[in-house]
């Protein structure tokens, strides 16, 4: 047996090695240099540590720190890091889990002792110290007795679970130590501490062990690392930005809403201010789906389990749904609006001259999420879906899902949100899996893909994130900060069509199967509304904001002044309030930037002598003095509620 192995390096060279270097040997092989910066080796597309040893021919790359790969590997590690200084201040301390997540890390530990966020500083300097000390990353492989023997030494009842649960799948068996604190892992990690100095701690939380209320309660620290200073400090200035944006925050600031204390967790009460906000919004999703051709339509919040039975969610969703004794029946509050709307389909005998037949409504969805889960607006247990079905046939199922695209963007577009879009596809391996035969599926996942094409959308296509019932159109829309949130969605349904039996009259006057179209635009009005106010920093459009006009005497001299300038504002139609406290003037329009009111008229003795007023907009100041009717004019104009999008 040859003791060389050949390698194949991404210039298509190629040597022969002696079997059982490690990563770090070919590193070195290459330049001093690039054995400094490396942190692992790829091979034949499988990242490795530097030390893990070459035993086969492959493709090699060595990583460094300014790869895309790295970043997961220096999140990770840091996850390390913490446990282990958190294992050096708090020697009790028991571990669960510590994985890299999007932009960061956490670890799940049980900390006698920690009192929480005060401690964190305590932690980070120990990071910091054990990163100075280069400490190296060092991995075993063990069998199971010998994790077992390790870890009930160690008195590490989660490890021991974990462990027992690859026992028996033949999964080689890894652990990694740093310093005093050994975790079972699979790994990769970096070398050593040292490519770990761009990192933070930035919050605690409680997280139940593996995310069931079942489990004990942990503490749960979360931290961000980076390749380099620069980028962890481009983040955290993210992270504040973001902070400031924060849409519970600004929902108290500005009197928007509530979703706490005595009225339950996850329900949210909107405020006066904010109901006119979510009113404008509704108001417009109304008159736009009208003027497309939409019939609205209003659905009772419960029905019978038997309605959910036949549609199919009492199966697959009744852990997310709330249920309810009627009469010695059982009924469900409705975690979708698809049933009702399928009532409202089945009405009446259908014929394809009804065809097709688009029915929405801004209905109000009850589904249980943990408490752990809920955020802001963003995740609550009620909220409304703008939802819509389409009941079409076969020849009209393109240009239906291109109409229902461009609605949606005009939406985006109306709130200069970015976007991107997703076409999610069933796994044809798993056809089991999915509702319909696959014969169907391949008849109408390439309409789906022609009707983006001919609108010359790009797009990504998603192979196995289909809904069991169909395949479907995500639109991912991406905020201020660049974020991207759950958006948009069309969903075609093999489902419900066939369950309900649901048909049309056809030319031929048989009966014919109807096709039928899931779609929102907003998805959840309340996630959209917490979309926008994070997107605009609580300064909504002028047609949007609770308050559009204030109007500041300077003096109680002015107030009858004032209040002539505050009807004839209303009368225009104009949301306007009438600040005349006694407080100074600069208090006044401190306090009118503070609710980030889009124009305030400014009054004293000049301005009632000569029947003008000097005009202030949000953010920018005096922006000069105008007669009274061109001033509301201003506002008017400013305020003025956007077009519609164009009738089909």
């Amino acid at each position: 047996m040859s003791d060389n192995v050949r390698i194949i390096f991404p210039d298509h060279s190629s040597r022969e090695i002696d079997k059982g270097s490690t990563g770090r040997d070919v590193a070195a092989s290459i330049s001093k240099g690039l054995a400094k910066k490396a942190i692992a080796y790829e091979l034949d597309g499988e990242l490795y540590d530097l030390t893990s040893l070459i035993l086969r021919d492959g493709s090699i790359r060595i990583v460094t720190a300014e790869d895309d790969e790295s970043i997961q590997m220096i999140r990770h590690s840091a996850a390390h890091l913490l446990a282990a200084a958190v294992l050096e201040l708090y020697p009790d301390s028991k571990f669960g889990i510590g994985p890299a997540i999007e932009n960061g890390f956490y670890y799940d530990m049980e900390i006698p002792g920690f009192k929480g966020d005060k401690d964190l500083e305590a932690i980070r300097s120990r990071m910091k110290r054990l990163i100075k000390k280069n400490i190296r990353f060092e991995r075993r492989e063990l069998s199971y007795l010998e994790a077992l023997e390790l870890f009930t030494a160690q008195d590490e009842r989660f490890k021991i679970e974990l462990l027992n649960e690859i026992k028996d799948t033949g999964e080689t068996i890894s652990v990694y130590t740093l310093g005093g604190f050994t975790d079972l892992c699979r790994g990769p990690h970096v070398p050593s501490t040292k490519f770990l100095a761009s990192f933070e701690l930035l919050s605690v939380a409680g997280a139940y062990w593996r995310g069931s209320e079942e489990n004990e309660m942990l503490t749960r620290i979360y931290g961000t690392a980076f390749h380099s200073r620069e980028d962890l400090e481009s983040h955290l200035s993210f992270l504040e930005e973001a902070k400031k944006r924060d849409h519970r925050k600004l929902g108290v600031e500005l009197e928007l809403f509530s979703s706490k204390g005595m009225g339950g967790a996850g329900f949210v009460y909107w405020l006066p201010k904010g109901t006119i906000v979510k009113e404008n919004l509704e108001n417009l999703w109304k008159d736009a789906h009208r003027q497309a051709g939409y019939q609205l339509v209003s659905t009772p919040h419960i029905a019978p389990v038997e309605l959910w039975k036949i549609s199919g969610h009492y199966d697959y969703y009744r852990d997310n749904m709330y249920f309810t004794e009627v009469e010695n029946g059982e009924y469900a509050l409705k975690p979708m609006n698809c049933p009702g709307h399928i009532i409202v389909y089945r009405n009446s005998k259908r014929s394809y001259k009804e065809l097709p037949m688009r029915i929405a409504e801004l209905g109000t969805v009850y589904r249980y999420e943990r408490s752990g889960a809920l955020h802001g607006l963003m995740r609550v247990r009620g909220f409304t879906v703008d939802d819509g079905h389409i009941f079409c046939t076969a020849d009209q199922i393109v240009s239906e899902i291109q109409d229902v695209v461009r609605f949606a963007l005009y939406f985006l577009k109306l709130f200069d949100f970015g976007y991107k879009i997703e076409l999610s596809l069933m796994d044809p391996s798993d056809p089991e899996h999915y509702a319909g035969e696959p014969e169907d599926w391949a008849k109408v996942e390439p309409l789906l893909a022609q009707a983006l094409d001919d609108m010359d959308e790009d797009y990504k296509t998603v192979i196995g994130e289909a809904a069991f019932y169909g395949p479907k159109i995500d639109i991912k829309l991406r905020d201020a900060l660049g974020r991207y949130w759950q958006g948009p969605t069309v969903q075609f349904d093999f489902n419900i069509p066939g369950r309900f039996d649901l048909e049309y009259i056809g030319a031929d006057g048989a009966s014919h199967r109807v096709y039928m179209v899931h779609r929102a635009l907003l998805g959840s009005v309340e996630r959209f509304i917490g979309n926008l106010i994070e997107h605009y920093t609580g300064n909504f459009p002028g047609w949007l904001a609770p308050v559009q006009l204030i109007i500041l005497p300077i003096t109680s001299v002015q107030n009858d002044f004032a209040e002539r300038l505050y009807n004839k504002a209303v009368d225009a139609g104009l949301r306007c309030e009438l600040d005349n406290r006694s407080e100074t003037i600069g208090y006044r329009i401190r306090g009118a930037e503070t609710g980030k009111v889009p124009y305030m008229f400014i009054v004293g003795q000049r301005e009632e002598e000569s029947e003008t007023v000097a005009i202030r907009r949000h953010g920018e100041g005096d922006i000069g003095t105008l007669s009274i009717d061109e001033a509301v004019k201003v506002v008017v104009d400013a305020c003025t509620r956007p077009a519609l999008p164009e009738r089909r």
